[in-house]
């Protein structure tokens, strides 16, 4: 039953990235036909990310009153039937709209499954999870390119992915009895984690707001380097846009292989190194953008930063239960995605605005610091739960 319901945990992690990376790929066709500025994208990426930390802050007290497979079941049909809604939309008022439930149906999705993995499944599990949702996040794309080489049918690509969220909800409301089996055959924490503390009773644990704004940080480094690696190489390395779009791709490839093959070395490293590892493998990664040692060390950096940044988030999710109690670990699970989002929403568009000002030089050093705030966050926030 365990074996089977992890199966399709690991599919809903797919479902989950699929979404994230369409509408970048499918905008310079959809833009056109709405009548509206190629900028107007951002507009929408906005209402999601808003529809997602409001749904993550608030997941802990929803999970808690219809339970996790029925909040999960739910929200892959609010999302499937968004993006069905994108298919049929000729107007940018009914994106923005539909951008709403787009995000709440994520958020909530994203929060209820990663506490469920976190207090029921070892850590490799973890790590191979997120591996998936890189893989759904990879095949959002494929699938569209492959509906805009016929003619710019972007309404397709959205459909198919659509009816894919929509297949995936009907086995997941057939799947509620094997929720329900894995509930009781770990009653022991099912009723540890029925009692669950308020947000003001949490926030007041030691090592909480640490914690919380390491996750602010550590997605403030992931969509900051993703966003604006390629500006830095072409604007700064005069490496050409084709090429800088390839060698960002490496950043992409290092997340997604490196949760792979993290998911075996956390059999035998803790967590807690497994976090440490991967900072001190990003920082290696910062650092051959920021020396003179020619272009080619540069896809080597962002590889590196790649692979350092695959073991943190899973860890870091992974830890809460251990950190916190599992009495905290819902809300608390929901106050980090939400904090993570944050970060992952205004930190990118913010650094994008100051380095339009000043320079993207600036790249490596900002995420740097970020680094370092990440570093010294989640060391605190780990002394502060070990030693309370």
């Amino acid at each position: 039953m365990t074996i089977l319901l992890l199966m399709i945990i690991y599919l809903a992690f797919i479902s989950l990235g699929l979404p994230d990376s369409l509408l970048g790929s499918a905008w310079p066709a959809i833009h056109p036909g709405l009548n509206v500025p190629v900028s107007y994208a951002g507009i929408v990426t906005m209402i999601v990310s808003g529809g997602t930390i409001v749904s993550s802050f608030f997941s802990g007290a929803v999970i808690k009153k219809l339970g996790t497979g029925l909040v999960t079941a739910i929200s892959v049909i609010m999302t499937a039937g968004a993006l069905l809604g994108f298919a049929y939309s000729d107007s940018f008022i009914w994106l923005c709209l539909l951008a709403i439930p787009l995000g709440l149906g994520a958020g909530s999705v994203d929060a209820a499954l990663n506490n469920f993995v976190a207090l029921h499944y070892k850590a490799n599990h973890m790590s191979w999870l997120h591996c998936f949702w890189g893989v759904g996040a990879t095949l959002g794309p494929v699938i569209m390119a492959s509906f805009l080489k016929q003619g710019g049918r972007w309404d397709l690509g959205y459909r198919t992915i659509g009816i894919l969220q929509l297949s995936l909800s009907v086995i997941l409301f057939l799947s509620l009895p094997l929720w329900k089996k894995v509930k009781e055959d770990n009653k022991e924490v099912e009723e540890e984690g029925q009692k669950e503390l308020k947000k003001g009773e949490i926030l007041k644990q030691k090592g909480v707001l640490s914690a919380l704004f390491a996750f602010f940080a550590y997605c403030a480094i992931e969509a900051t380097a993703g966003l604006w690696g390629s500006s830095f190489l072409v604007y700064t390395k005069e490496v050409s846009p084709e090429t800088a779009a390839k060698w960002v791709s490496l950043f992409y490839l290092g997340i997604t292989v490196g949760r792979f093959l993290g998911g075996f070395v956390t059999m035998k490293v803790k967590s807690s190194n497994m976090i440490r590892m991967g900072e001190g493998i990003i920082l290696l990664g910062i650092l051959l953008l920021i020396l003179p040692l020619g272009n080619y060390t540069l896809m080597g950096g962002l590889l590196l930063m790649g692979l350092g940044c695959a073991p943190v988030y899973p860890g870091m999710i992974h830890e809460t239960p251990r950190r916190f109690g599992k009495a905290a670990s819902q809300s608390m699970m929901g106050m980090q995605m939400a904090c993570a989002y944050i970060g992952s929403t205004f930190m990118p568009p913010l650094f994008g605005a100051i380095a339009n000002s000043v320079t993207f030089l600036l790249y490596p050093f900002v995420l740097l610091v970020f680094l370092i705030m990440m570093v010294i966050l989640s060391e605190r926030s780990a002394k502060s739960t070990l030693a309370s």
